[in-house]
C-alpha cells in the first residue's frame, strides 16, 4: 500500500483537490498531524475511489 507524501504546501493541495472536486469542504479536508488515515478516509468517501488511488492522485498532485 502507498504512502501518503504530502509536498509543497498542504494549502495549494487543498486547493487542488476541492478544484477537481467542488463538493469538498474546507472541514472535509482538514488534516492534523497523524491523521492521513482518516483524511484519505473522507477522499474515499466523496470521491468514490480506493485508498491506493487517492493516496496516488494526492502525491501526484
Amino acid at each position: 500500500m502507498s504512502d501518503l507524501k504530502l509536498k509543497g504546501t498542504w494549502n495549494e493541495l487543498k486547493g487542488k483537490v476541492k478544484q477537481a472536486y467542488g463538493d469538498l469542504t474546507d472541514d472535509d479536508l482538514i488534516r492534523e498531524e497523524g491523521k492521513d488515515d482518516e483524511l484519505l478516509g473522507k477522499l474515499q468517501q466523496k470521491t468514490g475511489k480506493s485508498r491506493d488511488e487517492v493516496v496516488d492522485w494526492l502525491n501526484n498532485l
